[in-house]
């Protein structure tokens, strides 16, 4: 006896078999019940979701014997011969094979004729938006108004390609992805019907794969049954489907964590020797960092419950890295198909990961302060000492150092703004924009009591002054000095005593202009340059707040 895929022998006979389109299903089920019967439906969404399934039920529940249902009876002629696709009022139509408008015309000559064994004569035209522009102009007139005796049952997985005439004139449903947890369930049910058995790590696997389609877990599922008569375990599924361990995968992103080269290095080797889907162990990767995002900032799955080692890791990530992580991956995906070989572009984007951290050795500090390991952050108001190499071949000359920026002093009290210093890196702190920030940046305070504070400020600078930035000022204030009804004032002067932060720091990038013009007059290769080339230094400008030049 000639075996029968799981996919087609597990296929719903009725509305109540058909799994995650509740949606779909009670409204065809009420239809019937309510004859509102529509002339034309359109079921779309993504491949192996059950679009043709139901057209067969709806053929059924049409033809039935018994009479117009939602439950067919599943025994009598018309219900037998529609499962078996042999009946002869049901025309299934593959609309990708079939594109041309003579082939729809041809199919549309016999719509006036009565059915001869059924009740309706059902057009399922499978592909729907394969059809071309003329065909769609063809089958408009019809789909408009058939004949009482005739219903269409169009399937797509593309509803955005088919014309909005075509639209207009069928009652639509989407049918949904299904669910991991909903498809290995079904999973569970189909195998316990077949009288095996399987470790729940391994239905996940596979439900996983799936991809929200049924039809192809079934098909997965038919393909690890063929490897052995054994409990259907893991490990062997994971090898069927390509899929890199998740212990794997959490010791990789660990050593990325980490920093650890070697370790990383090690676990790259493992993962090549095991020759995996580069595509699904990326995918396994981004769902690991998905995983620890959910972790820190709202619940964990309680249905994906994390290892131990993910739980650990979430512990020790800062969140933004862990989006950092996530969006180099991204990427990463976007550009596999581009790399010359997949298990290269999956290591450049591992790399890629562990280079660009935000405590990698190399990288700018983050907004926290933090800096790499090993040793102290280069001054920012220090120029490069490398130049362009030389052609005579002579040694290059250092490049003079500029002089240092006045260093960070330790931060200040935040009860004791009395000094230039300490009110300027108050304000450094304070997490304001816009006119506020203009507004502290140009103003000392004056006075100080335990529940008021007065600014002055240069009457030039008088436009920051609006009630607005007021509002925002005192919160952040309020908030730095832990005052919750500290009340502040703003006093306009013709200047103020002392430095504001706005005049500090403007000195203090003159000052780095001012180096910077040192260290570039006196290099050999500008001075080669403006002997020999009669050259000239047109500009030297410095990135506010950053040192650069």
């Amino acid at each position: 006896m000639s075996y029968t895929a799981l996919a087609r022998r597990y296929r719903p006979r009725h509305f109540g078999e058909v799994v995650g389109q509740p949606h779909v299903t009670q409204a065809l089920a009420n239809g019937l019940r309510q004859s509102r019967l529509h002339h034309a439906y359109l079921f779309s969404g993504t491949r192996g979701v059950g679009k043709t399934t139901l057209g067969r039920i709806l053929a059924k529940c049409l033809n039935c014997e018994q009479g117009v249902t939602d439950q067919p009876c599943g025994e009598c002629d018309a219900c037998r011969q529609i499962e078996q696709g042999r009946f002869v009022d049901l025309l299934e139509v593959d609309a990708a094979s079939r594109t041309r408008v003579d082939d729809t015309r041809a199919l549309l000559d016999n719509v006036q004729y009565a059915p001869t064994a059924g009740r309706y004569k059902v057009y399922l035209i499978d592909e729907v938006h394969m059809l071309s522009t003329h065909s769609f102009n063809a089958l408009l007139k019809t789909l408009e108004e058939p004949p009482p005796h005739v219903k269409f049952v169009l399937a797509t997985t593309e509803p955005q390609k088919l014309p909005a005439t075509v639209l207009s004139r069928c009652l639509q449903f989407h049918l949904r992805r299904l669910p991991e947890a909903q498809i290995q369930a079904q999973l569970g049910e189909i195998l316990a019907a077949e009288s095996r058995t399987g470790e729940p790590e391994a239905l996940r696997l596979l439900a996983q794969a799936a991809d929200g389609s049924m039809r192809d877990a079934l098909s997965l599922l038919d393909q690890a049954l063929s490897w052995d008569d054994q409990p259907l375990a893991a490990e062997p599924v994971r090898q069927m489907l390509g899929v890199a361990d998740a212990a794997q995968i959490d010791a990789l992103l660990q050593a990325i964590v980490a920093g650890d080269g070697a370790a990383l290095g090690e676990q790259l080797r493992q993962l090549h020797a095991a020759a995996p889907d580069y595509e699904g162990a990326l995918d396994a990767l981004l769902e690991a960092l998905q995983q620890i995002a959910l972790a820190q900032l709202l619940e964990a799955d309680p249905d994906r419950p994390l290892t131990p080692m993910r739980a650990e890791l979430a512990a020790q990530i800062a969140p933004p890295e862990v989006q950092v992580l996530y969006q180099i991956g991204l990427l990463g995906k976007r550009d596999l198909p581009l790399a010359p070989a997949p298990a290269g572009g999956f290591e450049m984007t591992v790399l890629r990961m562990f280079a660009l951290r935000p405590d990698a050795p190399g990288v700018p500090a983050t907004a926290t302060g933090a800096r790499p390991p090993g040793g102290a952050p280069a001054d920012p108001a220090t120029p490069a000492a490398s130049g362009p190499p030389r052609g005579n071949g002579e040694a290059a000359a250092p490049a003079p150092v500029a002089a240092p920026v006045a260093a960070r002093r330790p931060a200040a009290s935040a009860a004791d703004p009395a000094t230039d210093e300490a009110w300027e890196q108050l304000v450094q702190r304070l997490p304001l924009k816009g006119m506020a920030a203009q507004l502290v940046r140009n103003a000392v305070p004056v006075a100080r009591a335990r529940d008021a504070v007065t600014l002055a400020l240069p009457r030039a600078h008088q436009a920051v002054d609006t009630p607005r930035a007021r509002e925002r000022v005192e919160a952040a204030l309020r908030t730095a000095w832990e005052a919750p009804t500290l009340k502040l004032s703003v006093e306009l002067v013709e200047a103020v005593d002392g430095q504001t932060p706005a005049a500090r720091a403007a000195e203090q990038t003159a000052a780095r202009a001012q180096a910077a013009a040192a260290a570039v007059a006196a290099d050999p290769t500008v001075r080669a340059l403006q002997q020999r080339l009669q050259a000239r230094v047109d500009d030297i400008r410095i990135d506010d707040d950053e040192g650069g030049q």
